[in-house]
């Protein structure tokens, strides 16, 4: 079985998605994860759309990356709650917190502290941006990071931007990044015998995934526009084409799946025709070629096109609503969802895996999401408490079990 953390021990401070995304792909790889969750709970337990479990304290938007924890429900702003934190990282081997930067260390539990308890602790940092620079002190969801970092000024026609993406992005590719430095530095640990701090910002994730733009407008000076539905590369024979019945997107990038395309579409002239016989000459007369495009793929279905149109070796594909894609044996295939029991529910949640297979095979989460706090006083045994340190505890609102 692949799971290159087992035996790693770690302390998920986080709450919401991008930390405890970062810590599910932790968990998915092996690792012991305790979420120390606040006596009311991380807010996300009662987020998503299925009102019963959110009632229950294990909605959807927790269920999704938060199976195979612990849970450890803990007062962080009382003394005896930091001197449980003490105990708890002496014991483990990474730490994740995803609070504003300054606030792990007004609670006592900041890099500085926590490596004085565990001088090899690995200590991962996840902020909105950042914790230096003139805004690394301010708070921030993915959406307010998404109109932030210029992508929503990107996403539409020159019409119709500035429009948020449709899902939260940002926060999933922060919580990856993390992940990724979380393992760099384990790996590092393991090479120096010493303690890290890997620092992860949203604001810095949001931008290396528009790199290309970035460099390109560096290099230049030219800002890039909204390009609605139209290839990233510019090709003149890219871009999307209305069908008989829906969209058709479509990238003939380089000249030889051009030359395919033409053929595909009985049109083996177009090459011919001096407008289009080179690539310079074509982009020229982009907005010609694609009109005698648009006449075309309009007199078949979309799915008609896609088939015909990658049996020809041109990428291409009806654009597809969520539950379309999900419906379509790829996923299945991929076993990218993996159901998991929802406590007390009598009924399974399909939950995400990792990102990748190995040997074939997907990692898949070790048991379900935890109700808030049950994993408490079990934790606390095997950290040396005993029966009447833990009820006196509990008595004094430390820990809710």
């Amino acid at each position: 079985m692949f799971a290159p953390l087992a035996g790693q021990r770690v302390v998920d401070v986080t709450q919401v998605l991008a930390g405890p995304y970062c810590t599910y792909q932790l968990a998915l790889l092996g690792a012991d994860v305790i979420k120390i969750e606040p006596p009311e709970g991380d807010w996300s337990r009662r987020g998503g759309d299925d009102r019963r479990l959110a009632a229950a304290g294990l909605g959807t938007a927790f269920l999704t990356q938060n199976a195979g924890k612990r849970s450890l429900a803990l007062d962080l702003r009382s003394r005896e709650g930091t001197s449980v934190m003490q105990r708890i990282v002496e014991s483990a081997d990474i730490m994740v917190e995803n609070m504003r930067p300054g606030t792990a260390a007004r609670l006592g539990i900041g890099w500085e502290q926590a490596r004085s308890w565990n001088p090899k602790l690995v200590y991962c940092s996840i902020s909105a941006f950042g914790q230096d620079g003139p805004l690394g002190e301010r708070p921030a969801y993915d959406h307010i990071v998404q109109g932030m970092c210029g992508i929503m000024s990107l996403t539409g026609t020159p019409e119709s931007a500035p429009n948020k993406v449709g899902s939260p992005y940002i926060d999933y590719a922060s919580g990856m990044n993390a992940a990724f430095a979380v393992v760099s530095a384990v790996l590092e640990r393991n090479r120096t015998g010493e303690g890290q701090h890997v620092d992860v910002a949203m604001l810095d994730t949001s931008l290396l995934m528009m790199s290309s733009l970035i460099v390109g407008f560096m290099a230049t000076g030219k800002a890039p526009a909204p390009a609605g539905n139209e290839a990233f590369s510019g090709s003149p024979s890219s871009g999307s084409y209305a069908t008989t019945d829906g969209l058709l997107l479509l990238a003939a990038n380089n000249e030889r799946q051009f030359l395919k395309l033409c053929t595909a579409i009985g049109r083996e002239d177009i090459p011919q025709d001096p407008r289009w016989s080179d690539p310079q000459e074509r982009k020229g007369n982009a907005a010609a070629l694609r009109a005698e495009f648009a006449v075309i793929f309009i007199d078949r279905s979309a799915d008609e096109w896609e088939v015909t149109l990658n049996r020809a070796g041109v990428p291409a594909v009806r654009v597809r609503s969520l539950p379309e894609v999900l419906a379509e044996g790829q996923v299945e295939a991929r076993e990218l969802f993996h159901p998991v029991p929802v406590q007390d529910a009598d009924r399974s949640a399909r939950v995400p895996t990792l990102g990748f297979k190995s040997g074939g095979a997907v990692m898949k989460p070790r048991g379900p999401a935890p109700k808030l706090g049950e994993d408490s006083e079990r934790l606390l045994r095997e950290l040396g408490y005993d029966a009447e340190q833990i009820a006196s505890l509990v008595r004094a609102g430390v820990i809710a079990a």
